[in-house]
């Protein structure tokens, strides 16, 4: 029996209009989940301010013409990122020169569902996670990023990936800038990020206990470097989609597939959708079995798509 799953595109200019906000606090209470209940003091909420300061100044104050659109006393620690839960995702993705595309499975009502088109430094589309984080994403430079989680139960000091992908786009303009920027970013758990521009495609393994390590290809699953324990492979097939991955290419066709096409939407690993980034062309097209959404920024289209889950093509 297939899920349904509503996915909506909104444009947020650079965040000062109020646009942002609407959206933001109409959709509070789940943007919200993400926050820790152990992390929601003044002091977490001090330590994230200053980590954003050191290690994101770009954005300090797009964040806090954010925050004040929330308008909660948590608000902007939510902001920093800092102060995440942490939770279990799959997702499948390859990069090419120009091209990057991914399959994300989480759980349905645990997914934003939110295509944006943003202005905070520099135009950015792309799929947004807890009110301006990003699952994957592309720039008007020409550079795409996306997530996977790496697998590993680890917990550090640090930003939660979907900020982090957020800041790659809205800084760099190339793949061997995104590199340099990652060197010097804590992020809080381990997660693979596959970047792509025009000439250049790879997967980096990153966590609170590894520095930024590169990938043998532009590709990635739900795992790092170590052996996958057998009841994690069970459960996850991080390998069996890595190998079909490679095997496949950068083919949405195989990625709307088993065994890509994962529907175990009640363990929280079921695919949502599958994006495929033209970053050179400024476009993205997100596929769901017998449906298809294009946008671009010549042509980025605000709107709503009801979509059926679980029915693979």
């Amino acid at each position: 029996m297939g899920h349904g799953k509503t996915f909506t595109a909104i444009e947020v200019g650079d965040g000062g209009d109020g646009r942002w906000g609407e959206y933001a606090r109409s959709r509070w209470p789940e943007l919200s989940w993400w926050l820790d209940p152990e992390r929601r003091t003044p002091e977490h909420a001090a330590r994230g301010r200053e980590l954003f300061a050191a290690h994101m100044p770009e954005l300090v104050d797009v964040r806090e013409r954010l925050a004040a659109q929330l308008d909660r006393p948590d608000g902007d620690s939510f902001l920093t990122f800092a102060n995440m839960r942490t939770s279990f995702a799959g997702c499948t993705q390859i990069g090419g020169a120009g091209r990057l595309v991914r399959n994300y499975d989480f759980a349905p009502d645990r997914c934003e569902g939110t295509i944006v088109h943003s202005r905070f430094l520099r135009p950015v589309i792309g799929t947004q996670e807890a009110g301006w984080g990003l699952l994957d994403g592309m720039n008007d430079a020409g550079l795409a990023v996306s997530l996977t989680f790496g697998g590993r139960p680890v917990h550090g000091p640090g930003f939660a990936v979907p900020l982090v992908v957020r800041y790659l786009l809205e800084t760099c303009a190339t793949v061997a800038e995104a590199l340099d920027r990652l060197r010097t970013i804590p992020i809080s758990t381990a997660q693979n990020l596959t970047l792509v521009d025009a000439r250049r495609a790879v997967t980096v393994h990153v966590g609170p206990d590894i520095p930024p390590t590169e990938a043998p290809d532009a590709c990635a699953a739900n795992h790092q470097l170590a052996p996958v324990p057998e009841e994690q492979e069970r459960f996850t097939r991080t390998r069996e989609r890595l190998a079909a991955v490679r095997a496949t290419g950068a083919d949405v066709a195989a990625m709307l597939r088993p065994p890509l096409y994962l529907t175990a939407y009640d363990q929280g690993l079921g695919t949502l959708y599958t994006a495929d980034y033209r970053p050179d062309e400024g476009r993205v097209t997100h596929h769901w079995p017998g449906e298809s959404w294009e946008q671009s920024f010549d042509a980025f289209a605000p709107g709503s798509r009801t979509v059926t889950l679980g029915a693979s093509a």
